[in-house]
C-alpha cells in the first residue's frame, strides 16, 4: 500500500492501534480479530466509542473464517470483513473504496 501512496501507521498490539488512532486520526483502520491482551472486537468497540474516532472507517482482516465470525464483526460496527491470505489487489481496492467514501456508520 505505500508503494501506492497510502503512509501506513501500525501497531502490534491492540492497546497501541487505539492509541494511534487517537493521535492521528487515520482514513481507515485495518484490524487483526485475535490478538492477545486485547481482541479486535475491544479494538473496535474502543474506535466506536470516542467521538473522536468514531467516523473512521474500520476493516477486519482476520483468519476468522466462518460465516458467523463475519456476521458478529458487521453487526458490531465494522465496516468491511476479509478473511486472509489476502490479494494486494483486494486490500487495495477495498482501502481505496473505504477512503473515498467514508464509514457507513457516517452515512
Amino acid at each position: 500500500l505505500e508503494i501506492e501512496g497510502f503512509k501506513i501507521l501500525t501497531a502490534n498490539r491492540g492497546d497501541k492501534g487505539i492509541e494511534i488512532a487517537r493521535e492521528f486520526i487515520p482514513d481507515l483502520i485495518i484490524c487483526e480479530i485475535q490478538m492477545k491482551e486485547m481482541d479486535g472486537y475491544e479494538v473496535l468497540r474502543l474506535v466506536l466509542g470516542t467521538s473522536r474516532t468514531s467516523a473512521i472507517p474500520f476493516i477486519f482482516c482476520t483468519t476468522k473464517c466462518e460465516k458467523n465470525d463475519r456476521l458478529i464483526a458487521l453487526k458490531q460496527g465494522a465496516d468491511d470483513y476479509m478473511v486472509k491470505p489476502v490479494t494486494m489487489e483486494l486490500l487495495h481496492k477495498k482501502a481505496k473504496k473505504w477512503i473515498k467514501t467514508g464509514s457507513k456508520r457516517c452515512n
